[in-house]
């Protein structure tokens, strides 16, 4: 659910303002709201409290640059130093620590260019010969690539040097370098033949640009016995420094953010020659914690709390509560924009159906006991408090975020086990091939009879003893013969009432916040919807169309009858705003039949991991008991591919079917609030000095 806000105005001395803020930054409940169109000043500081404001900038950027170039994780807390000791503070770290830098910058870049260019250098300069050296002779270094012809050099040097050169070539990795000697006073000429066989001049980089081939030979040579260890003590150097340096850099690094933090406040405030007046908003629930901060104060400060305006005020902030069980799951939601305040938070649903349809999907116990494998080492490493870095995507999973991603991962995975004894299918058809899966066509008949469906027993497969075993399949996909049919319509039922609920949302929204044009268009779709698909079913899919309209005793067609009314009455209402109306009808009923990805794709794994079994179990049976061993690495490698291969779509899927045809009737993909920011503390409460902000 959405957390009820409160609208709070404070009024307050401007003397007090530092120790007020402060107070506010302590409860940590209050999200801000800037006031414009003040008749007071509001917006960028004047006068000292500008050169207040930038000298505190100041000192907090050049602490964040040294934090950054130390590379270290926030240390243990420290005690925070005395406010006037804090320039001090930074640049005793800052210094060291800057030249530190650029000694590992100057380091790295001699070591890449080694990397790059060590080999070719070296063998420029054995071809060179000394020659780099003389007063007399220039050499010209170059590099041929593998498709190059040394032929085209050759003749361009001839035209252009008539035989003052010489041109020695070795190769190096997969590609040649080459040096031309000629006269220093004919460089130029060499430089112009090696732009007519359209290759250029070698030019190292950085520093070895302007020395010669043998010194530069000399120095990357040097680099490479002692380029590795070198970096390793300058590392060492800097993990001392951030021992040494790190605990108090944070302390300051935090108190000064906090002091910009109230430089920021009063920017947003609408401020008097002696009173300053702020304005934001606070969660019912939290109320008490704002009045117990500002009553401290007494008379000095005046506030008023009232409710917020959810029609009009788009500014409101969002925070979602939710029980235990829904509020893991808000990681996933956090994958949109919150929900517009007022309206209707998802998060729940999400919580029910997407593990549902994700178990529906898979429905396999295998893989089942796979996601709650890797869900237990998710949890494993949230109680140990241990992050997960995945570098190769540029991205660093918290602690928090893996303990509530582990509690989806692991109802994924008992929804998968469910629906994995429903199908009988563990890793594919195993244990299917084992007897402890079977068919048990007089059991389907009484389950699924009533659809009009008869299950076959063949003489074939009765003979080879495929009826037998020890749980009976209920639900059986893979039996695509006579069951695709059920499955698919049972995988439709899900659109049904997801997108009928998101039409009847939008009635309920609309209602709530008077909103004429969308109620009237939810009751139009919500009634096109459900003639579409009272049609649907009276015409069999189609089937007995020429019937479906005149069967009146069948009450079906009166539920339709009535979706079409409802859907022409809402239609006329708000034809002006929304003349396209029919056509978003039959892209409505598109999304009903977009729920079909349930049944496709989970068909689609549960095929899959049945090719991969077969096979693994034929190898056994051709092969005997070499073939068991055979089977279980062919199986097990191939049913590895195919969920690597097909996971993203597994959970893609589900995700789509509610954040498109689920919640585009809803509304929630058009509006959005922002997220609840409270203005809170980084530093210790007790750490703090007061007197630091004028």
């Amino acid at each position: 659910m959405i957390n009820p806000m409160q609208q709070v105005v404070v009024a307050l001395r401007r003397r007090d303002s530092e120790s007020v803020i402060a107070a506010l930054q302590d409860a940590g409940v209050l999200h801000l709201k800037p006031i414009t169109d003040s008749p007071l000043n509001s917006g960028t500081l004047v006068s000292e409290d500008a050169q207040s404001r930038r000298e505190d900038e100041r000192l907090l950027a050049r602490a964040e640059s040294t934090i950054a170039e130390l590379g270290a994780y926030r240390p243990a807390p420290a005690g925070l130093p005395d406010p006037a000791d804090w320039s001090e503070v930074i640049e005793r770290a800052a210094q060291p620590v800057s030249a530190l830098a650029r000694q590992r910058q100057e380091l790295q870049a001699d070591l890449d260019a080694e990397s790059a260019y060590g080999g070719a250098v070296r063998a420029l300069a054995r071809l060179a010969g000394g020659l780099d050296r003389s007063r007399r002779l220039s050499v010209v270094p170059f590099l041929l690539q593998p498709s190059d012809a040394p032929g085209d050099l050759e003749a361009a040097l001839n035209s252009a040097l008539e035989g003052r050169y010489a041109l020695a070539t070795e190769t190096v990795g997969q590609n040649r370098v080459g040096v031309i000697a000629t006269l220093r006073n004919e460089r130029d000429l060499a430089r112009a033949a090696l732009s007519k066989a359209r290759l250029g001049e070698l030019r190292l980089p950085g520093r070895f640009d302007g020395l010669a081939l043998s010194d530069a030979a000399a120095q990357m040579e040097a680099i490479q016995r002692g380029g590795v260890a070198r970096q390793g003590d300058l590392n060492a150097q800097r993990d001392r420094l951030a021992q040494e340096h790190g605990p108090q850099l944070y302390a300051v690094r935090d108190a000064l953010k906090d002091r910009v933090a109230i430089h920021d406040v009063r920017a947003v405030s609408a401020r008097g020659k002696y009173s300053l007046a702020l304005q934001g908003y606070v969660p019912a629930d939290r109320l008490g914690a704002l009045q117990g901060a500002l009553g401290a104060f007494g008379d000095a400060v005046s506030y008023e709390v009232y409710p917020v305006d959810e029609h009009h005020d788009e500014r409101i902030p969002v925070q979602l509560k939710n029980n235990g069980y829904v509020r893991p799951f808000q990681t996933v939601m956090g994958l949109m924009s919150p929900p517009r305040y007022g309206t209707f938070d998802p998060t729940w649903v999400i919580a029910l159906f997407f593990p549902l349809f994700f178990g529906i999907i898979i429905a396999d116990i295998g893989y089942g006991l796979l996601f709650a494998l890797f869900g237990l080492w998710l949890r494993g490493k949230a109680r140990r408090n241990e992050g997960w870095d995945l570098s190769f995507f540029g991205a660093y999973v918290p602690p928090g975020t893996l303990k509530d991603l582990s509690f989806v991962t692991l109802v994924m995975s008992a929804w998968s086990i469910v629906w994995g004894f429903l199908t009988g299918e563990f890793f594919g058809t195993l244990l299917e091939h084992m007897h402890f899966f079977y068919i048990n066509p007089g059991l389907l008949d009484r389950l699924w009879g009533w659809t009009g469906l008869s299950f076959p027993v063949e003489a074939e497969k009765l003979e080879k003893g495929y009826y037998k075993g020890l749980i009976p399949i209920v639900f059986p996909r893979l039996e695509t013969g006579y069951f695709s049919n059920v499955a698919l319509v049972f995988a439709l039922l899900f659109g049904i009432l997801q997108v009928l609920w998101g039409w009847a949302i939008r009635i309920q929204q609309g209602i709530k916040h008077r909103d004429s044009v969308h109620t009237w268009e939810g009751i139009a779709l919500f009634g096109g919807v459900f003639a579409l698909i009272m049609l649907a079913f009276t015409s069999r899919a189609g089937k007995e169309i020429g019937t479906a309209f005149s069967d009146f005793s069948d009450p079906r067609v009166w539920l339709m009858y009535a979706g079409f009314a409802a859907f022409l009455i809402g239609y006329l209402r708000i034809i002006g705003k929304y003349p396209m109306l029919p056509i978003e009808l039959l892209s409505q009923g598109g999304a009903v039949m977009s729920y079909a990805r349930i049944f496709a794709v989970g068909l689609v794994s549960a095929i899959l991991a049945k090719l991969c079994t077969d096979l693994g179990w034929s190898m056994y049976e051709r092969i005997g008991v070499l073939g068991i061993l055979i089977g279980l690495l062919l199986g097990a490698a191939l049913h590895f591919f195919v969920l690597a291969l097909t996971l993203i779509g597994h959970i893609v899927q589900p995700l789509r079917l509610h954040m498109v045809e689920f919640l585009n009737p809803t509304g929630f993909n058009n509006e959005t609030s922002p997220v609840y920011n409270p203005f809170r503390r980084l530093s210790p409460a007790a750490q703090q000095v007061s007197g630091q902000v004028k």
